[in-house]
């Protein structure tokens, strides 16, 4: 596993077999300094078959369907669809002239029950939770070597701050259910469990 770090979001790519998986992006108009970071880490554009987006906010989906164009398959959870949009009236508004929506009907549509089996076609052994306490379109994906990708959702350690924050507590609860051993963050550190 690769980290890009090319703006404000950490950038996750995850090799496979079969193609790489693409864990978030940045905000629109990065895309420059994404080939620099894919460049540096020694990965090319052919060898990123998918993107998985943890959830649809402007700083981690912004080069989406940009990366589409350029003939990134995203990996759409179901749990998503209604969500796939929120950032393109943010960069309508911002005129942003980099930003490309989203093309749902070129994505790879799966289930979370599903994403077992899709990722094993990518030759990724692992599996996508939803997990909506930041947000109802949030995911996360475990790795079956303990390595977990979480996005935004707040850090287990935040969990006393909070008042019976009961959908926070669930979400952890089904992580830490498949022991993992490593949290990756969409925007803090890695924390080793």
């Amino acid at each position: 596993m690769k980290l890009l770090r090319y703006g404000n979001t950490n950038t996750y790519y995850i090799e496979g077999r079969a193609g790489g998986l693409l864990v978030d992006t940045d905000y629109a108009g990065t895309l420059p300094q994404f080939f620099k970071a894919i460049k540096a880490a020694g990965i090319g554009l052919r060898e990123i078959a998918c993107l998985l987006v943890t959830h649809y906010h402007p700083d981690h989906s912004g080069l989406a369907g940009e990366l589409q164009r350029l003939g990134v398959t995203l990996l759409l959870v179901d749990v998503q669809r209604a969500h796939v949009h929120f950032p393109d009236a943010i960069f309508a508004k911002d005129r942003r002239p980099a930003f490309r929506p989203v093309d749902e009907s070129a994505a790879a549509v799966i289930s979370c029950a599903g994403s077992r089996a899709f990722l094993r076609g990518l030759g990724i052994n692992g599996e996508i939770l939803r997990t909506p306490s930041h947000s109802p379109d949030s995911v996360s994906l475990l790795l079956d070597d303990g390595t977990c990708l979480v996005g935004d959702l707040e850090p287990q350690e935040y969990l006393g701050g909070y008042a019976h924050n009961d959908a926070l507590e669930h979400d952890w609860e089904q992580i830490l259910q498949r022991r993992p051993k490593r949290i990756l963050y969409g925007h803090v550190n890695a924390r080793e469990l």
